[in-house]
């Protein structure tokens, strides 16, 4: 093969591959969740494999997102007022998220396929 056919070849190929990521990545959506009052905004949410959802503190104290579930095990660690940490999902399934630091605080998040 020569060097200008490889040349065209490694050019299509990357062109096929960069298309892929941005479709890929195109579909992702990120959500907002907000805690306010030591609450969520929200109690149950649903959002698709490969969606991130970022959890944005607007509490004057600190808040400890975290999660146990089989489907996704995270924990954000603590992050003061106007802190946001996001979480990416990669797998379907139920997941129950808590705060460390205020137990009352709880949202079931849906991900689907």
């Amino acid at each position: 093969m020569s060097r200008s056919v490889f040349m065209r070849h490694l050019a299509a190929w990357a062109l096929a591959l960069a298309s892929t990521l941005v479709v890929t990545h195109a579909r992702a959506a990120e959500q907002v969740v907000s805690q306010k009052g030591k609450a969520f905004s929200v109690k149950k949410l649903k959002v698709k494999v490969g969606d991130s959802v970022k959890f944005l503190n607007e509490d004057p104290f600190s808040h400890n997102v975290f999660s146990l579930s089989a489907a996704k095990s995270f924990d954000l660690g603590s992050y003061p007022q106007g802190g946001a940490k996001s979480v990416t999902f990669d797998k379907a399934g139920s997941i129950e998220v808590e705060c460390a630091i205020h137990p009352d605080m709880a949202l079931t998040i849906e991900v689907e396929k």
